[in-house]
């Protein structure tokens, strides 16, 4: 980016900054108002382009494209790495637009809109939850906004850089995989933010310094196609300096876009349309240290390709050469093998006769004509065929070997046809087609090895815009490829050659940027010897320097670093690094110089005994977007600026290597084994420890999602509906890595309820729990650290029981993140929040904290310090997944003071449940299995409640028959807590011993018999369970109802009309209907004769 913006830069950013609104809007409101009015205003922004001033003409002021061309062409070492990025390169929001955005937000229960950044800490806390619920919308920007403006996503937040190496936290670094500039937020990044940010809030609150290193790809294709469309919209396009030159007119030379002038533009597009990404990035939650947020064609980026392409140069690992590539004619440039997708599409078979050469003394064809029969899916290639091959094995064709086809429609002026040798190769499959294959070397990847194994001459038949070219003769010459197809097939059908066409399913091959259909061309590119480079990436995983998790990812590494072709990185585009070679003279390519800049050029020509003021061209192509995006890990921290400094403070000192790449498994050829490749090759080290793979989301059924189908689930949309936590949260949980992440809109909806329950639960936590508790005793509440075991021991079974399950939890959650199991470690934090804590610790709680159930006093205070011990605990487990609803809600508990060094008071810089693994929490086994012991109980006399349809607010009778120990004496201290889940009559409820009288007598009785385990039963007298007279009045009116149903269907059936002439489903349908009425109708018979 350009140290400064001109005037078209600033009309640029009024716009940015209005769509950025409009994002943070979209993140606030549940309805889609805002979204729209986002996507309105930033394709409204690139519609204007076309008619815009500031883009249709060049600034008179230095051009963007200028600006970053002086930075980029200095030495090495002469452009600083700066770890902190100027807010002028890339904008982060501030705080007036931040509070614009909640002023102009729905109005809420809980609005912070009016407070400053460095308020909003203490006036959330202060502004209490009585009387709100859960509206993700009216706190997500607001708390987001307060992290990044106090610092929180820097490295050192939590602690300083010393302090963290005393305590033996070495640094976490996240290299975050970079979208494209001018791209727009999809599922891929939410998943990504969701991963990657649990995995920076965990290793954060445990204290190691967290670098997450945001930032966007230039992404060379895409941005370059969107600039052309622009360019198409108002008549104009690309032009070469020989175009402009040879314009005939004016006119013809306003149509033409110079190099300059199109980068101009690009630039220009890229300052307009770019930064709304990271900014939707936020409205996710993420974490990442903006301050540092780079741009792989940042000046200091910029420097790090040169030198990166200069080494490799000097070590022997590029070089320039003729070979087959994939062409792109729409994008006009070469591509990848990654960048080339495979779709099985419908297309023919073409059968026709390669005649055999045969000439008499005069040199004319004699005799009957002898031909070949050859198959072909690309008749128009036919211009390029120099052989047919046939397998030495094959008996049909043993005795053409040697001899010479002519080549259909290709006649030379003297009236000869061209003619091609019959080779034998036992590459064909002489089961395929015809057995016979012509061998095209310049337009086939398998027909070139061919070629060049047997010396055949290799012939470009097409433009590169993919219209054939002189080779294919006059008639044929300038017409695209497909038009070539059909005229060629006509003609040869009116010679009499052809055979036959058929339907024929094939693999097209296709641009995954433009989807047209690639062109195999062999063309002059400038290629990276990966061989070597690739053996060294295998062996860092094999050798363990690198874990893929999950480990099956490992093979698929394997396969292809073993069998890795050299990678071609010169693109024929205008928006990149351009590739760093000068050529020496005016039109001489034989000569060139591989220099980090243009100086540097020159005095190497100098040297080589060039004069001084000898012409000097650089490289029109530019590198593949991958070759500086594998330098990502590396180069965003300091590289190559850094590398030679012996400061360890350096950010290339402390953060690279990295800790763990973060990415889809869908890239980890196209970027990951890239950047191993490079790193080991440039830095000496694996650039990461460990690369975790996520599946790709998909939609419900587990299709993959497409606008044609309507299925794409947007995310802005549903961060705005449910809240960026539960969108977070569907992602990551239920999940394991590397699998493919069915997205159903239920799960999102059930995950909103979930933090809308823990919302509920923090408002009985301070609005009752809390609510007469302050100063002194409401402070010492607050968790500062694991609860020990002489406090443990003094609690009574309830709280032993759910403090046990709180820190199991807690180690095995820690134990599963470490592991990078991050789905079942989210998955146990829900189970343990709402089916431990909410359903059981809560309830049991209110026995001990009101009077009106036994409680009061020293039970009170028990119960306030657990309550908020589990809390606590929970929220901090749960942060790194949901970070908005635990943060807000957090500020309502007693909390510690702010620590020396610590950014904020934040929980995202709070204390993991376990900072040391060495010290295990205190639990207790036997209070765990006493207690699930309590809640079978519980739950048994619940069903029996409903299986005898017991009225919800009824009281029931019960006696307890538990043998004698602990159990019994379990059971009979928390009565009151059996008494009030089970809802049981005080008055009425008694535990005896197994055995006793009294356990023979309530045997005897007429009750209800309910086993639980280990001993214990319940017995519930059915006197108590039911009203006998009102039972009984409800069960005839129910038999009386259901007879006449019964009777109804019945008659149906007997009747001679239905049965013969309605549909067979329709009877067996009414049939089935009839015998689930006559169950019904025997069980409530059943019932009433059990109350006689």
């Amino acid at each position: 980016m350009p140290p400064s913006i001109n005037s078209a830069g600033k009309s640029c950013r009024k716009r940015y900054s209005y769509a950025a609104s409009y994002l943070f809007l979209a993140t606030m409101s549940p309805s889609t108002t805002a979204v729209a009015a986002f996507r309105r205003s930033a394709s409204f922004g690139i519609g204007r382009r076309a008619t815009s001033s500031a883009f249709a003409s060049s600034s008179p002021l230095t051009s963007l494209r200028q600006q970053h061309q002086i930075s980029s062409e200095r030495t090495g070492a002469a452009v600083p790495f700066a770890p902190h990025r100027s807010t002028l390169l890339h904008p982060t929001p501030s705080s007036a637009l931040y509070s614009s955005i909640t002023k102009d937000s729905t109005s809420t229960t809980t609005d912070n809109s009016n407070n400053s950044d460095s308020q909003y800490d203490l006036t959330n806390a202060s502004t209490g939850l009585s009387g709100t619920s859960y509206d993700p919308t009216s706190f997500e920007s607001s708390v987001y906004n307060w992290w990044e403006t106090a610092g929180c996503f820097d490295p050192d937040a939590k602690q300083s850089p010393e302090t963290a190496l005393a305590n033996g936290r070495d640094p976490y670094i996240l290299p975050m995989p970079p979208p494209n500039v001018t791209g727009r937020l999809h599922m891929g990044h939410a998943i990504f933010v969701a991963l990657q940010d649990v995995l920076a809030r965990f290793h954060r609150m445990r204290g190691r310094p967290v670098l997450w290193t945001p930032g966007t790809d230039h992404a060379g294709i895409a941005t370059q196609l969107q600039v052309e469309k622009l360019l198409a919209i108002e008549g104009k396009r690309r032009g070469t300096e020989e175009e402009i030159a040879a314009a005939l007119t004016e006119d013809e030379k306003a149509k033409l876009v110079g190099r300059d002038e199109f980068l101009d533009r690009v630039w220009e597009y890229k300052e307009e349309q770019g930064g709304a990404i990271t900014m939707q990035l936020r409205s996710l939650g993420a974490s990442a240290d903006w301050s540092r947020e780079r741009f792989t064609m940042d000046p200091a980026l910029s420097v790090g390709v040169s030198e990166a392409f200069c080494r490799l140069h000097d070590r022997g690992l590029v070089y320039r050469g003729t070979y087959m590539v994939n062409w792109s004619p729409g994008l006009m440039t070469a591509v990848s093998d990654l960048e080339v997708e495979y779709s099985e599409e419908e297309g023919k078979l073409y059968y026709f006769k390669y005649l055999v050469e045969s000439e008499d003394e005069e040199g004319m064809p004699a005799g009957e004509e002898e031909y070949l029969a050859v198959a072909t899916t690309r008749p128009e290639t036919i211009f390029g065929d120099t052989a047919v091959c046939v397998n030495p094995e094959d008996e049909r064709y043993t005795h053409l070997i040697g001899k010479r086809v002519l080549v259909p429609m290709s006649t030379y002026p003297d009236g000869k046809s061209r003619s091609i040798p019959i080779i034998a190769d036992d590459y064909v499959d002489m089961e395929f087609g015809t057995g016979a294959l012509k061998i095209t070397p310049g337009h086939d990847p398998n027909d070139y090895e061919i070629g060049k194994k047997h010396d055949l001459e290799i012939m470009n038949v097409m433009n590169k815009d993919a219209t054939m070219n002189s080779n294919c003769g006059d008639r044929y010459s300038g017409l695209d490829r497909f038009e070539a197809r059909t005229k060629l097939w006509e003609d040869m059908e009116d010679a009499g050659l052809v055979i036959k066409a058929e339907p024929h399913m094939q693999r097209v091959p296709r641009s995954q940027r433009g989807g047209e259909i690639i062109e195999p061309l062999v063309s002059k590119q400038w290629f990276v010897k990966t061989e070597g480079m690739g053996a060294k990436a295998l062996e860092a995983v094999k050798g363990g320097d690198i874990t893929i998790v999950p480990q099956r990812f490992e093979k698929v590494w394997y396969s292809w670093l073993t069998d890795v072709r050299d990678w071609c990185v010169s693109r024929q585009l205008w928006w990149g690094h351009r590739i760093p070679v000068w050529y020496v003279g005016n039109d001489n390519e034989d000569e060139y110089i591989v220099a980090r800049n243009e100086e540097e050029a020159r005095s190497k020509a100098i040297e080589a005994g060039h004069p001084a003021d000898v012409t000097l061209r650089q490289e029109e192509d530019v590198l593949d977007t991958w070759f500086s995006s594998g330098l990502w890990p590396f180069a965003t921290v300091g590289w190559p600026q850094d590398e030679e400094k012996a400061d360890p403070m350096s950010d290339l000192a402390r953060f690279y290597p990295g800790t763990c790449l973060e990415t889809g498994y869908d890239i980890l050829f196209f970027w990951v084994a890239r950047m191993v490749m490079l790193g080991i090759e440039l830095t000496g080290v694996s650039p990461f420890q460990v690369i975790y793979l996520h599946g790709l989301v998909r939609a419900a059924d587990g299709t993959k999602m497409s606008k044609t189908k309507g299925n794409v689930v947007d995310p802005l949309i549903t961060v705005g509906e449910y809240g960026a936590d539960s969108l977070r949260y569907s992602l990551v949980t239920g999940v394991t890595p590397g699998q493919d992440i069915p997205l159903n809109m239920d799960k999102i909806a059930a995950n909103k309820a979930f933090a809308n329950k823990l919302w509920n639960c923090c408002k009985f936590v301070t609005d009752n729990a809390l609510k007469d508790v302050e100063g002194e005793e409401l402070a010492s509440l607050a968790v500062t650290g694991p609860m020990g075991k002489e406090e443990f021991d003094t609690l009574a079974l309830p709280e032993r029981y759910i403090i046990s399950k709180c820190h199991e939890l807690v180690e095995s959650v820690t134990s599963d993140i470490e592991k990078y199991q991050l789905g079942a470690a989210g998955s146990k934090i829900y189970e343990f929040l709402w089916d431990q804590y909410a359903d059981w610790y809560i309830e049991i709680s209110k026995t001990r904290l009101y009077e009106g159930f036994g409680g009061g006093g020293d039970d009170a205070k028990t119960a306030q310090r657990v309550l908020v011990y589990i809390l606590d605990t929970s929220m901090r487990l749960l942060h790194p997944y949901m970070p908005f609803v635990t943060e807000q809600l957090w500020h309502h508990l007693p909390r510690a003071p702010q620590t020396d060094g610590m950014a904020a008071n934040a929980l995202m810089l709070a204390d993991w449940p376990q900072m040391d693994d060495t010290v295990p929490l205190v639990t207790d086994k036997d209070a765990i299995a006493t207690f699930e012991c309590f809640q079978a109980l519980t739950r048994s006399i619940r069903n029996a409640r409903a299986e005898y349809n017991v009225e919800q607010g009824k009281k029931i009778s019960a006696t307890i028959v538990a043998p004698a120990g602990h159990l019994k004496e379990a059971i009979e201290t928390e009565l009151k807590s059996l008494v009030m889940l089970a809802k049981l009559d005080p008055d009425h409820v008694a535990v005896v011993e197994a055995g006793s009288d009294e356990a023979k007598a309530v045997a005897a009785s007429d009750s209800a018999q309910l086993v639980v385990q280990d001993g214990i039963e319940a017995y519930l007298p059915r006197s108590g369970l039911i009203d006998a007279e009102k039972e009984k009045a409800r069960l005839e009116k129910q038999s009386t109802k259901l007879t006449k149903e019964i009777e109804k269907l019945a008659g149906r059936l007997q009747s001679k009309g239905f049965t013969d002439k309605a549909p067979p489903a329709v009877v067996d349908k009414v049939r089935a209907e009839l015998a689930e009425l006559e169950d019904q109708a025997s069980k409530v018979q059943s019932s009433l004769e059990s109350l006689k």
